[in-house]
């Protein structure tokens, strides 16, 4: 495969304030620490404090979570190597969608696997890590229970709930798997059916894609991580510091005239039992776990803190600082979104005196197989343009090859200055004849814009197979209105070539922020 590059406002898919942050503009600066170019990871390298025990406790968290695969001395390395003082992560998060849900997921760890690459060639006296931060305690099942393949949607029906990493993979997984079984590569069938966990499928399936690689799945959810935490947790349940520093953020960020991408509670954890996943909000002196009979004092809820700091879950304020805390982290790698909300927190990470990392976009990216180049041929479309809206192209592509003039300028120009001429004159006879070419200079008027709208269609009808040919493209790169990156599972392109990912690392470079489309070599 081949890459083209496009700015990426010409996609008309990111904001003004992700746009204004890859451009550098000088007023967004004071919202982040280091702009995300290899040269300024010298100072995030300077300024990133962890301790041993921290590396530790990471260590051996990791050795437990891949104790029950088999796993390379590569990865077993790995893990070791984070005990250094001179081992270092760039990092990306996602969801357990089934079977890696839409292409981006992907792109984000093809993008965190190349920023390390890179990161040790400039930097050879250190090492460093790609981690992919397993979300297993989302409980959000709707947002991640299903994945799109060539137009269908696949979707595992459950009734579990709570955090999703501790679903079950019971028999209505395995109803819905028959569904899937008969093409998902095998690699699927060994990380789902010798599963008993979501979060144990979604481990082996990362580790077998990417563990070559270098890669680390982290799961998050337990108790020594936690308890590294606590002091952040009992900040915010009895203070709500982070709440009152992400609104003074938040409340700049909209006076420059951007949109908040995340909202802050008062408290920004949820209380997380089997089958539970649920907000905690103060309501008088009482701590309420929402939907629940669950309450507590505030001595109780700060010895519950103190024995299972694991029951409280971070929400979407909070993720990133614990992310920072049990990692020693350099870069975040996430979509734009991710990109914009983490602007609104740079001064919880202050308080907490944890170094902000760099914030870098993931790539991204647009697939053209065969058939869409070919198309793109036929109609005579440029890369830029595979982004303008179909209508707006339509009008354009009418004009200019339609068989006559379709707006009929010309013919209304012509008709407006006879009928202006005449009415002057008319006007001499009778000051009211005026008025009445006026009106039937309107009347005409109105009658040739009727007759240029037929005309129109009529060109359209003429053209119809290359109009065809372009919204043909726009379903293809747009699939269900959205882009193509956020629908379309990889398999659309891994079932055809399993070099598919391979190649993603060639055409993938983390500092280019402009948006890739992809092409094969002989399209």
């Amino acid at each position: 495969m081949i890459k083209a590059t496009v700015d990426p406002e010409c996609t008309g898919q990111f904001s003004s304030l992700f746009l204004d942050y890859i451009r550098q503009k000088p007023h967004i600066a004071p919202f982040y620490n280091q702009f995300p170019k290899s040269a300024n990871f010298k100072n995030l390298l300077e300024g990133k404090g962890f301790d041993a025990e921290k590396r530790n406790v990471l260590v051996r968290e990791l050795e437990k979570q891949y104790s029950g695969l088999e796993i390379s001395e590569k990865t077993k390395a790995q893990i070791r190597s984070l005990a250094d003082g001179k081992t270092f992560t760039v990092t990306t998060g996602h969801q357990l969608n089934l079977f890696t849900g839409p292409l981006y997921f992907i792109y984000k760890i093809v993008s965190t696997i190349n920023l390390a690459n890179r990161l040790k060639e400039s930097y050879p006296e250190f090492h460093f890590v790609p981690v992919y931060w397993m979300a297993t305690e989302d409980h959000d099942f709707e947002e991640i229970n299903y994945f799109k393949l060539n137009g269908k949607k696949y979707q595992w029906q459950s009734k579990q709930s709570g955090a999703v990493g501790d679903f079950e993979l019971d028999q209505s997984f395995r109803e819905f798997f028959k569904e899937v079984g008969s093409f998902v590569p095998e690699l699927f069938k060994e990380a789902y059916l010798g599963s008993k966990k979501l979060s144990e499928a979604g481990r082996k399936y990362v580790h077998h894609l990417f563990g070559e690689k270098g890669l680390l799945v982290v799961d998050t959810n337990t108790p020594d991580f936690k308890k590294i935490f606590v002091p952040v947790i009992q900040e915010d349940l009895l203070n709500h510091t982070p709440n009152q520093l992400a609104e003074q953020q938040t409340k700049k960020l909209e006076e420059l005239g951007y949109k908040s991408q995340i909202f802050p509670r008062e408290i920004n954890f949820f209380y997380m039992i089997s089958g539970v996943r649920e907000r905690v909000e103060k309501i008088g002196a009482i701590y309420k776990v929402l939907n629940t009979d669950i309450s507590f004092t505030e001595t109780e809820i700060l010895e519950e803190l103190n024995q299972h700091p694991e029951r409280f879950s971070p929400n979407v304020v909070l993720r990133p600082l614990y992310q920072e805390m049990i990692l020693p982290n350099l870069a975040y790698l996430g979509g734009p979104a991710e990109v914009a909300y983490w602007f609104q927190l740079k001064t919880i990470f202050d308080h907490f005196s944890v170094q902000f990392p760099a914030v870098m976009p993931r790539n991204f990216a647009l697939v053209l197989d065969k058939l869409a180049m070919r198309k793109m041929g036929q109609i005579e479309l440029e890369d830029e343009r595979l982004f303008q809206s179909v209508l707006d192209w339509k009008k354009e592509f009418v004009k200019i090859h339609a068989s006559m003039e379709v707006t009929l300028e010309k013919e209304k120009k012509e008709l407006a200055e006879i009928f202006e001429k005449t009415g002057v004159k008319a006007s001499d006879l009778e000051k009211s004849l005026g008025n009445a070419f006026e009106a039937a200079k309107v009347r005409s008027l109105k009658i040739l814009d009727q007759l240029s709208k037929k005309i129109r269609k009529a060109e359209e009808k003429r053209l119809n197979i290359q109009i065809k040919r372009r919204e043909d493209l726009q379903d293809y790169m747009f699939p269900g209105g959205s882009p193509q990156e956020r629908v379309e599972n990889f398999m659309r392109f891994y079932l055809e070539d399993e070099g598919f990912i391979a190649d993603l690392y060639d055409l993938f470079d983390p500092f280019d922020f402009d948006y890739m489309i992809i092409k094969p070599e002989n399209g």
